[in-house]
């Protein structure tokens, strides 16, 4: 009796210990989250960067992102209801994020399609036909290139454009400002310049209608 009540007592001992650091640890990461987006709220939003919605919304919703992610296709189309839902008051900016073999051709891609105002078409087009171009977790411009057919793109501009100095730039200048915000997975989540800590779809629903309550 006096043994297994030692064993209880030591199970549970550990499993405190166990929730105290995981807590300990998660209020210090949720702390340098926040710290590193205050410090550096310029890299959030570069004056090139796409927005999806009002220009003027109280709320906005920056989101680092690489086409070649699966939860990123998955996030998608809730991220559009949000945007859906709060008309007015919510918009999107997206940024660059490429961690996959070849991504960085893509949203290069999708960059060169913007020049011709076929950003979300194309972004669309590629989200819809992951399946094709990615092979093992590697991206396959080729292939995608072969699904841009009935967008309206100029395909000799596109090409041109995809190789041009100006969105070498700015692809390395979102990637960059990953870095410095502490983002280093896809979707990264930033509302009105506060990290999304705790990932999830409530959990970025939830802080939208927050910001949204507070400014609305």
């Amino acid at each position: 009796m006096k043994k297994n009540m030692i064993v209880i007592t030591t199970v549970i001992f550990f499993l405190v210990l166990f929730i105290v650091t995981s807590t300990i640890y998660n209020n210090k990461k949720n702390e340098e989250l926040n710290s590193a987006s205050q410090e550096n709220i310029e890299n959030l939003q570069r004056d090139y960067s796409p927005i999806i919605g009002p220009v003027d919304a109280k709320v906005t919703i920056v989101e680092f992102f690489d086409p070649a992610c699966g939860t990123c296709s998955a996030f998608y189309p809730f991220v559009k209801k949000l945007l859906k839902d709060n008309p007015d008051k919510v918009n999107l900016v997206l940024r660059y994020l490429p961690l996959h073999q070849n991504s960085d051709v893509i949203v290069s891609i999708l960059e060169a399609a913007r020049l011709q105002d076929r950003f979300l078409e194309t972004l669309e087009r590629a989200y819809e036909t992951r399946e094709v171009w990615i092979e093992h977790h590697v991206s396959r411009p080729q292939k995608l290139w072969q699904q841009l057919g009935g967008l309206g793109l100029d395909m000799v501009k596109l090409n041109k454009d995809v190789q041009s100095e100006e969105i070498a730039r700015r692809v390395q200048l979102d990637i960059l400002d990953a870095q410095q915000l502490n983002v280093s997975k896809t979707p990264g989540f930033f509302v009105n310049g506060k990290p999304l800590v705790h990932f999830g779809y409530q959990q970025l629903q939830q802080l939208v209608e927050s910001e949204v309550s507070t400014n609305y």
